[in-house]
């Protein structure tokens, strides 16, 4: 038996033995950016927006595509995944069909909400997908917001007292 037909035994072999291997899925391809437009430096409150590009890079439809995006938080000692629910994401993206070539964009808003350094990813499968196809990741670090703003805060601060006392004043001026 030559190696030719060695290879031939192998393919009608793993064809029984993996049915679903000859229909393997589409070839997905995805890349991720973040807008352009997104703060350098956001902190808590902000909105960020992130892009994606998935691209059928195979010769036949993807049936059935899934996307979705993920977020988690990297600290050191905090590490976990984000409830996207909080953060006000858009959650999935779905598509009947993808044609061979065809590429889908999306985009993915959300809110920030708790302060720290996260890391996003774009994932996706067909219908017929043996794994998850993800995005490169796309890191930020969030900022704490102060809760007290000496902007908002110092003209209470200051005017209150004033009217409290512009009050008193008044009423004792009336009593003489």
């Amino acid at each position: 038996m030559n190696a030719g037909s060695l290879a031939r035994w192998f393919v009608v072999f793993a064809f029984l033995v993996f049915p679903g291997a000859a229909f393997a899925a589409a070839p997905l391809d995805i890349a991720l950016s973040a807008d352009g437009r997104n703060p350098p430096s956001p902190q808590m409150g902000d909105r960020l927006t992130f892009h994606s590009v998935i691209r059928n890079t195979g010769s036949a439809p993807a049936q059935g595509l899934v996307a979705w995006i993920s977020l988690v938080r990297v600290d050191a000692g905090h590490e976990r995944p984000v409830d996207l629910e909080d953060w006000s994401a858009l959650k999935a993206l779905t598509r009947s069909a993808v044609a061979p070539g065809e590429r889908i964009e999306a985009e993915w808003p959300m809110r920030l909400i708790q302060a720290g350094d996260y890391r996003v990813v774009i994932s996706a499968v067909d219908r017929g997908a043996v794994r998850v196809v993800t995005s490169p990741f796309a890191d930020f670090h969030v900022r704490r917001k102060p809760v007290v703003e000496s902007r908002r805060i110092l003209p209470v601060a200051f005017g209150m007292p004033f009217l409290l006392g512009g009050i008193v004043l008044v009423r004792w001026a009336r009593k003489r």
